[in-house]
């Protein structure tokens, strides 16, 4: 099987999520960034219980782009801590897999 994985990233607004999976894709980081509608994000921080709007994106990546890709994030992130989790895919459509490994190539 094909190693994928998804990344879940949150973020402060749409067009800042579009930023940067746009710029994610272009670079052959990802094959697929999916852009929820906003939500309420409830969370503890600096000692604070906060409620604020954001959004979430849902990357397909191969596995081995996962750290160029959550290090690139991190850069675009307005965020100081943005919230950027790896879920490993273990099984799936082979297609659509092979897809994002052939996206994401060099050669591509």
């Amino acid at each position: 099987m094909i190693e994928c994985c998804t990344l879940y990233v949150t973020c402060p607004t749409r067009q800042a999520a579009v930023d940067i999976g746009r710029r994610l894709v272009t670079e052959k980081l990802i094959a697929c960034a999916n852009i929820t509608a906003e939500m309420t994000s409830l969370y503890r921080w600096q000692g604070t219980v906060c409620e604020d709007p954001e959004v979430a994106i849902f990357i397909k990546t191969p596995r081995r782009k996962a750290a160029a890709a959550i290090t690139r994030i991190t850069e675009l992130h307005p965020y100081d801590t943005p919230c950027i989790v790896q879920w490993d895919i273990t099984a799936g459509h082979e297609d659509y897999l092979k897809w994002v490994e052939e996206v994401c190539s060099d050669e591509a």
